[in-house]
């Protein structure tokens, strides 16, 4: 890989289980993170003042002002006492607000690609720590390898899954569903801790399904395709998820999504 280019890799949570709600709003969870081999691109060239441009498919949903890349410059720059800049490229090519840890990908994107570039020497822990004040996901973001998250998501603990190279088909319905809105439509019912992943479940489906029902939809059409051992939602959703025996059934699944819903043919990392 380029060293002034980062790769934000996509999220998947193979199961998320919703403990309880907490006292500051937050929601207690224990989930097992994956990661694809393929999401946004980050990179970044020497300029002055800090700035950020975007391109991609999904830009234009995206803002400038609460964009969480500006965000991991100024707090790498506030811990690391840097008064360095740099112009952020960002080419949004996972849908926003989709269950794929789209903002923190990129937002723990830029913290190793600035690391790096400015030769901050931080360690990975270190960027964890920094990437736990911009929000739940970027931790294991930032680490981008599999892992178990408790609490908030953001305690972490590594896991050896056996899963690197598995063929992966990520659909959305191109429907965005903002995180904080379907925690709220969380039922509230604790069914049960989260200890084989192949056997889990994500306790945020029936929400996210009543905010956008065509979920259920994809989550069936997936199931009726050929090779997958794994169908689930990811995350807060709208993207759900497969995996597959083979990339040859991967792919062959993945020619025949319904041309209005967003797809992704991947591997695991």
């Amino acid at each position: 890989m380029s060293r002034n280019r980062e790769t934000a890799y996509a999220k998947v949570n193979l199961a998320l289980h919703v403990r309880e709600r907490l006292p500051d709003g937050y929601h207690r969870i224990e989930t097992v993170f994956a990661f694809c081999e393929d999401g946004d691109e980050v990179t970044a060239q020497p300029a002055v003042p800090v700035s950020l441009t975007l391109d991609g498919e999904f830009a234009d949903a995206l803002g400038q002002a609460d964009n969480l890349v500006l965000k991991a410059v100024n707090a790498l720059r506030e811990v690391s006492g840097s008064d360095q800049t740099a112009l952020l490229h960002l080419e949004k090519q996972l849908p926003v607000a989709a269950g794929l840890g789209g903002g923190s990908a990129d937002a723990a994107a830029t913290l190793r690609l600035l690391n790096r570039t400015w030769g901050l020497k931080l360690s990975a822990d270190q960027l964890e720590d920094i990437g736990r004040e911009l929000g739940a996901d970027v931790p294991a973001c930032v680490h981008s390898r599999s892992v178990r998250g408790d609490g908030r998501g953001d305690v972490l603990e590594s896991v050896d899954l056996g899963l690197t190279g598995t063929p992966v088909l990520l659909v959305n319905p191109r429907e965005t569903l903002p995180t904080a809105e379907v925690f709220a439509l969380w039922d509230g019912n604790d069914r049960g801790p989260l200890e084989d992943w192949r056997h889990g479940r994500n306790d945020l489906e029936q929400a996210a399904t009543s905010l956008a029902p065509q979920i259920g939809g994809v989550l069936a059409w997936l199931s009726a395709q050929p090779g997958t051992t794994c169908v689930r939602m990811s995350g807060s959703g709208a993207t759900c998820f497969a995996l597959f025996e083979s990339e040859e059934q991967r792919d062959h699944s993945a020619e025949g999504v319904p041309r209005e819903w967003w797809r992704l043919s991947t591997r695991l990392r």
